[in-house]
């Protein structure tokens, strides 16, 4: 049959909307391809696999897209089909679908410039907290000339198309002919649901790939779907017992004993000889503060951290730490939590995650006050509730008043006017004798990447490097102000990375994009070292309660590095989650697949799995979801 005739019937619209779909999809396939060509490995094998793959997903997008059109067309009866007002209606939703499509495109670039993937929960997030995103997205591109290029696009693909889109609104057709066509038609994705998802046709070994051959708008859909996935259903498991058995084993220490035999509780007693120290907490978790950034790892490109290079010099400084994540709720989550990152959303956002075990909590009961301090609206993310209803006072940016910002962003106040309102923070608490745990999260590193002019040598609005070396200032200059404060010799200050500024790598999970600095600086209480211990964010916790000496009743998975070395990280994306150790990275999928990796100087190289490194990357991971989903993770009093 001609395509023109199957244009004239009554579903010819959806023909003609799918062949541009396919055509934008494969238009947005290549430029990213030709952006990324050098990180794909490509060959002729793989070029098939991209677009075949790509074809697939494309596909399956279009049968999820049209479902509510495929409604619309089985009810409307052929009096109003054929009517002129039906034909202006119909011109308006076919160029409103042309649009979003054109808009997918032009966001999906943007978004792969950030993240080097395709759409993903990320953006969903990104549809929930409008106000931010759509601030962020006006600050940092030129959105006029955007939208009228957009629009210009749209209306020229309508004109290509319009006399082939005529013929489709001239047809009869009869209800029972119409029913069995919607039925098809809607059996697709209903089989698609249950049947695909973003592992069914995958390039396994190259990540870059692998992104490229999937469809922005499916994993919309897919993450949707997608946002928190049940351990035993996607995972390879173990006997919840062996599992327990097994992690009683990992986190015991020699300074640790656990509370009774019940092997689902992982409650313990930590003890350290000598009196409590209680100084105060000043922890500064840093937006995408990658290790890279830093002269110690190799950084020659440009002097952005000159104020933290020697910052480290005079501190405790752990240079092979890891981030657990590639997001600040992970980040968050781990730093407070001491917990793996479960798959799927961060606990922070999740529902059901109040009165966790946290750092707050515990240091609060040792007589600590607790507070986050954000340089923006703590709603965004959830962090807010999170860190209410885990033991925190909230501070953000509804607390400041107008005379004590004297610079913002669509993500929140400049990093410095942050930085005196938690010196604030300390004062009062200072005032009462109580000590304090500060909990302070940046934003200026963070795109649109703009703050205060004539601070730094590097214009604002330019670039990463200028926000890097922007923070790295008001970092430096909080800490010389705070040396006045009668607070700052009994002050334990912490820089860390919430998580690198980038994630995107040739493999699944990028040990080097996963690198991030832990700073303790506290001249009068911490001697100047470097520890190269592998540990990653969910130890912080566990050596902070070292540090301070004390005594406590713990739940945390991570270990005091400075007592007993853990010599792992645990890392992970929302679906893919890792165990590094041995130099050797094992890498859970969400099909019950693994993969292995030796890692050499943070490079990856194909390996055969080793049984006991994957049990106990099962371990952690299947009993941190099953202590969260059992309530077994929280805080009692």
């Amino acid at each position: 049959m001609r395509l023109s005739n199957i244009l004239r019937s009554r579903y010819g619209g959806l023909i003609l909307f799918s062949l541009i779909f396919l055509s934008l999809s494969f238009m947005v396939r290549s430029v990213l391809l030709i952006k990324d060509i050098h990180n794909v490995d490509l060959n002729l094998v793989r070029f098939i696999q991209i677009y075949v793959y790509g074809l697939f997903y494309d596909l399956v997008a279009i049968s999820y897209f049209i479902v509510p059109f495929v409604f619309y067309l089985l009810i409307i009866p052929d009096r109003l089909f054929n009517t002129n007002i039906h034909r202006w209606i119909s011109y308006v939703f076919f160029i409103i679908s042309i649009g979003i499509l054109v808009f997918s495109g032009i966001g999906e670039w943007f978004f792969w410039e950030e993240f080097s993937v395709r759409y993903n929960f990320i953006a969903v997030d990104y549809l929930v907290y409008t106000h931010e995103v759509i601030a962020n997205i006006r600050e940092s591109y030129p959105m006029p000339i955007i939208i009228i290029g957009m629009l210009l696009l749209s209306a020229g693909i309508f004109v290509l198309v319009k006399k082939y889109f005529d013929k489709t609104i001239n047809s009869k057709s009869r209800f029972t002919s119409r029913l069995a066509t919607s039925l098809v038609l809607w059996l697709i994705p209903l089989l698609a649901f249950y049947s695909i998802d973003k592992s069914s046709a995958e390039i396994q070994d190259n990540t870059y790939s692998n992104e490229l051959a999937h469809n922005g708008i499916y994993q919309v859909f897919s993450a949707f779907r997608n946002n928190e996935l049940d351990y035993k259903a996607f995972y390879q498991s173990i006997d919840d017992k062996e599992a327990f058995t097994n992690l009683r084993s990992l986190i015991k220490t020699s300074n640790s004993k656990f509370l009774n035999n019940n092997v689902f509780d992982v409650t313990r007693q930590i003890t350290y000889p000598g009196n409590d120290k209680p100084y105060n907490i000043m922890l500064i978790t840093v937006e995408s503060l990658s290790a890279s950034f830093f002269t110690k790892f190799g950084n020659s490109e440009h002097d952005i951290t000159p104020n933290l290079d020697t910052i480290a010099q005079q501190s405790l400084f752990f240079t092979n730490f890891y981030a657990t994540g590639t997001r600040t709720v992970r980040g968050m989550e781990a730093l407070t939590l001491s917990l793996p990152p479960t798959p799927g959303y961060s606990i922070v956002k999740r529902p059901n995650n109040e009165n966790m075990f946290t750092l707050g909590h515990v240091l609060n009961s040792k007589g600590y006050e607790s507070n986050f301090i954000y340089a923006g609206n703590g709603y965004f993310d959830n962090m807010n509730y999170f860190f209410g209803n885990s033991g925190y006072n909230i501070v953000d940016k509804k607390a400041f008043s107008d005379n004590e910002i004297t610079f913002e962003n669509a993500w929140g106040v400049c990093d410095e006017d942050l930085f005196a309102k938690a010196s604030q923070v300390a004062d009062s608490a200072y005032k009462t004798g109580k000590p304090f745990h500060n909990f302070i999260m940046t934003t200026s590193n963070h795109r649109p990447y703009t703050y205060p002019e004539g601070k730094i040598d590097i214009p604002s609005h330019s670039g990463r490097k200028g926000a890097v070396k922007y923070t790295d200032y008001a970092i430096a200059k909080f800490l010389r102000e705070a040396k006045n404060k009668p607070w700052f010799k009994n002050t334990i200050f912490v820089i860390v990375g919430d998580h690198c500024a980038s994630s995107a790598g040739k493999t699944s999970l990028p040990v080097k994009k996963y690198h991030i600095p832990l700073i303790v600086y506290a001249p009068a209480i911490v001697p100047a070292s470097e520890n190269n211990t592998v540990a990653s964010q969910i130890d912080f916790a566990p050596t902070i309660m070292g540090l301070l000496n004390m005594d406590y009743t713990s739940k945390f998975f991570g270990k005091d590095i400075l007592f007993e070395a853990p010599n792992r990280a645990l890392l992970g994306t929302y679906q893919k989650i890792g165990l590094l150790r041995h130099e050797q990275l094992t890498v859970q999928l969400p099909t019950k697949r693994t993969e292995a990796y030796q890692i050499i100087n943070k490079e990856p190289k194909e390996t055969k799995l080793n049984k006991n490194e994957l049990r106990d990357a099962i371990t952690y991971y299947q009993t941190a979801s099953y202590l969260f989903h059992h309530k077994l993770y929280n805080y009692k009093n």
